[in-house]
């Protein structure tokens, strides 16, 4: 016995029309994510093709087959454009209008032309290749949430493979002037995967777009605003379970005279020398980590540091810092640095000592003049040694 394809629209369009009002409710509540709103426009549409189709099914007619198909198509070409905005930030306004246009031009001949069995064949034929290629912008998107992405791209493509099944089924028949919805198994299998496939496809998605806004939360506390480096938690998060052995070494720098630079010129300025370090550190080669620890202070991490490398790669950097003119209200200012670096020892030094031993070598390099390099004494080493044992 075929299921009663009024019920089934009915059920397929109350889900659209759910997840739709989600979509649309969460986009105004985060309004910059904007491939939220793109999922709704698709959404609404698809869901007025739909309503379409089910007026067709009560009273057929060619223009509103057309019509009611084409509104489909062109929700779908939507969603597909969303899901690579959801996947590449950009949103391809004249491909869609292309892809729409086209897609309507081709069942509307069809339709009009009396021949509804082709215009059903070509709808779930596009439709099908349009359901993989959400599948696949998904699938190239999974790394991000290996789990939720995969599950969304095999859901998509299972509904892609519904509506090749119906398109087979009416070439099958060879009814190619059908004035009438086609029915049969297929169709209902295909609108019962619809109806399950919204449904999980809109979890899925609400799931994938709450991991996101977790994801920034965690990268903005991490973040420093102002140089787009990380901050001291991300340092700590990153090394602060490490031993530190003779092939690593932490380089902290303090811009000098800083105090006297906001006095003088203004915080504006301030930030303008701030942003300025930053670029030279990014700019750095060989610093596996660069943090911003607060104020003027900076630290950063090497790895595989050969001898002399630490000492190489600071005096480059303050040598160009040094030389760099700041424009600040059409005046040019200058400013330098101070650096302390300390190495890892054989037996190895936790994170903060070597931390410490950094800052120490930094507050040598001050009262030794500024504008220079310092780097910890191997006799310091033991002194933090003892005092880790003594605590």
């Amino acid at each position: 016995m075929m299921l009663d394809i009024s019920s089934l629209l009915l059920a397929l369009g109350v889900s659209t029309f759910c997840l739709l009002f989600t979509f649309l409710g969460t986009w105004i509540a985060r309004r910059e994510v904007s491939f939220l709103l793109s999922w709704a426009v698709g959404l609404s549409l698809t869901m007025l093709g739909i309503i379409c189709y089910s007026v067709f099914t009560a009273s057929p007619s060619r223009g509103m087959a057309a019509l009611a198909c084409s509104l489909m198509t062109s929700g779908f070409l939507t969603l597909h454009a969303a899901a690579r905005q959801f996947r590449t930030g950009h949103f391809p306004v004249p491909r869609l209008i292309v892809f729409c246009a086209s897609a309507a031009i081709l069942l509307a001949g069809a339709f009009l032309s009396g021949y509804g069995g082709i215009g059903f064949i070509l709808l779930n034929t596009i439709t099908a290749v349009i359901m993989l290629a959400i599948a696949r912008q998904y699938w190239l998107a999974r790394a991000e949430s290996p789990g939720v992405l995969s599950s969304m791209a095999a859901l998509y493509g299972i509904t892609s493979a519904s509506f090749l099944s119906c398109a087979l089924a009416l070439i099958h028949k060879g009814v190619w002037d059908l004035a009438v919805a086609p029915s049969g198994w297929t169709e209902d299998l295909n609108m019962a995967v619809c109806i399950g496939g919204m449904t999980g496809i809109g979890a899925l998605s609400l799931t994938m777009h709450q991991a996101r806004i977790t994801a920034r939360h965690r990268r903005d506390a991490l973040t420093d605003a102002l140089t787009g480096l990380g901050n001291r938690r991300a340092l700590f998060d990153a090394y602060g379970s490490k031993t530190f052995h003779e092939d690593m070494a932490v380089l902290v720098f303090d811009i000098d005279r800083f105090k006297s630079i906001n006095d003088r010129y203004g915080h504006a300025a301030g930030d303008d020398v701030i942003r300025n370090i930053a670029m030279e550190l990014k700019s750095a080669t060989g610093l596996s980590s660069i943090t911003r620890m607060g104020g003027e202070e900076f630290a950063a991490v090497l790895e595989n540091a050969a001898p002399g490398r630490a000492e190489w790669i600071a005096e480059k950097v303050r040598r160009q810092f040094q030389d760099r003119e700041i424009n600040v209200n059409g005046e040019s200012i200058s400013a330098t640095t101070s650096i302390g670096i300390a190495y890892g020892i054989a037996s190895g030094l936790t994170f903060e000592a070597i931390l410490s031993l950094a800052d120490d070598a930094l507050y040598a390099a001050k009262r030794q003049g500024r504008n220079r390099t310092e780097l910890a004494l191997a006799s310091w080493h033991d002194d933090s040694a003892t005092g880790a044992d003594r605590a």
